[in-house]
């Protein structure tokens, strides 16, 4: 783990790997620590300190914390009823040398973790770890996604939690909305969170 300034009240958390930002990520949400947030994403964590913290002392408190093992700290998985309907369900399929129905029993089947959100307000990258998913993205993204579409792209899977440009391959939608400003929380799909997949009829 690399540790660098980052404005006035950050830390920048810089790691070799996405396996090693969910465990220090899921390490930090355990610790006192006087932060505002954590941020993760692909192989950082953005660390926002309190107003007047002492960013040297919280380096140095930082570096005293051990990853923990990440699926033992997420909690409830959160259960997202979907449809297999999507339009690239098929490519998809030939992209990973399956079925349309392996890839379904796959994906249904897969312990997804939330790894990191952005994109979107709502957007949660989701990370697997049970079976190897590596889907190129489309040669030609789409200049409108329908909101809900559940896509792959390289190692995760995500929904879109509104209508937008994307190059993810569409396998199917999701029954529900993953960010609502009008729920509480807003946003179902938070960092660190274990995510299952529920095919409805």
């Amino acid at each position: 783990m690399r540790i660098l300034p980052s404005g006035t009240t950050g830390l920048l958390l810089e790691f070799d790997s996405l396996d090693e930002v969910l465990g220090q990520y899921a390490a930090l949400q355990q610790q006192d620590l006087p932060v505002l947030d954590l941020v993760p994403a692909g192989r950082t964590i953005l660390v926002v300190g309190d107003r007047g913290t002492d960013l040297r002392s919280l380096a140095c408190r930082l570096e005293a914390v051990a990853p923990v093992e990440h699926l033992a700290h997420a909690g409830t998985p959160v259960e997202i009823p979907v449809q297999y309907d999507g339009t690239d369900l098929a490519d998809a399929a030939d992209l990973l040398g399956c079925s349309c129905d392996e890839l379904v029993r796959r994906h249904r089947e897969e312990e997804w973790t939330v790894a990191f959100c952005g994109f979107a307000p709502g957007f949660g990258y989701l990370t697997g770890a049970r079976f190897a998913w590596d889907v190129p993205r489309r040669s030609s993204p789409r200049t409108k996604v329908p909101a809900r579409s559940l896509a792959l792209a390289g190692a995760f899977t995500g929904v879109y939690p509104r209508e937008s440009p994307g190059g993810w391959q569409l396998i199917g939608h999701s029954l529900v909305d993953v960010f609502d400003l009008d729920r509480d929380p807003a946003a179902l799909l938070v960092p660190g969170a274990r995510v299952s997949f529920v095919e409805s009829s």
